[in-house]
């Protein structure tokens, strides 16, 4: 078992992510604030947040800039035994090429469980479908899970219901259990804390909240190795069967 677990952690993790363009005006707070664009691999020195110490402030955006700033639609798997990378991508762009852009009428910035994250305002009946048939369509790609990632899995206490998703689906906050979400921070449960960074992200991305967001691709996401940062392996414009953007991939 443990020559399992090992090997499976050591290879590449794929998920499709909704991410806006790098020239979008969302893309462009994301990167000032999470200090990386997941898209050109760009790093950059996080702009300092009043009452927040540097350190701490590294500490709050790690996690999501690790995983790029990005939308889950299908979460991160590791490939099915005799799938390749070629494979999965293009079966992304094939079913990337029947779908439409989804206009999503208002983004909101909100306190997600301990976390603070842009979501849509309000249900968003399309966007919803959508995540749920990458959920359903990507599934024969999914290796399935070991013992070690279900009970990493459990550790946090899941419902009954979780528990029938993780089995069959991978992981337990998908379907009707997910809320689309693109995070911003990791947990901030310390409340003084927690509403300095709330007012800056106001002002950081006030330019987007309360405006429409149009989903107009489909991105595949790869993390080489784990503790590696995911970045764009693939884009697809909805609709549009065009590859927009593909990272050559060499062994680290």
């Amino acid at each position: 078992m443990s020559e399992h677990v090992h090997e499976t952690q050591a290879l590449p993790r794929y998920a499709l992510y909704y991410a806006p363009r790098a020239e979008e005006p969302l893309a462009v707070a994301a990167s000032r604030w999470l200090g990386r664009n997941p898209e050109t691999g760009e790093a950059r020195e996080l702009v300092p947040v009043s009452g927040v110490p540097h350190e701490r402030l590294s500490a709050i955006v790690a996690e999501p800039r690790l995983y790029g700033f990005h939308g889950t639609l299908k979460p991160p798997i590791v490939l099915a035994e005799g799938a390749t990378e070629r494979d999965f991508i293009e079966a992304v762009g094939t079913f990337a090429a029947t779908e439409r852009q989804i206009d999503v009428p208002a983004l909101a910035l909100a306190e997600v469980q301990d976390f603070l994250a842009l979501v849509p305002a309000a249900r968003c009946a399309a966007l919803q479908d959508f995540s749920d048939r990458c959920v359903v369509e990507f599934d024969e790609f999914r290796r399935p899970a070991d013992e070690a990632e279900l009970a990493r899995r459990r550790a946090a206490g899941l419902t009954q219901r979780q528990e029938d998703l993780l089995l069959r689906w991978g992981y337990p906050y998908v379907l009707e259990q997910g809320r689309f979400h693109l995070t911003l921070t990791g947990r901030v449960t310390e409340p003084r804390e927690r509403a300095a960074i709330l007012d800056e992200l106001r002002s950081r991305f006030m330019a987007v909240v309360d405006r429409p967001l149009a989903v107009r691709d489909l991105c595949v996401f790869r993390q080489p190795a784990p503790g590696r940062p995911f970045s764009v392996a693939a884009r697809f414009r909805l609709g549009g069967g065009r590859r927009l953007a593909t990272q050559v991939w060499r062994a680290a």
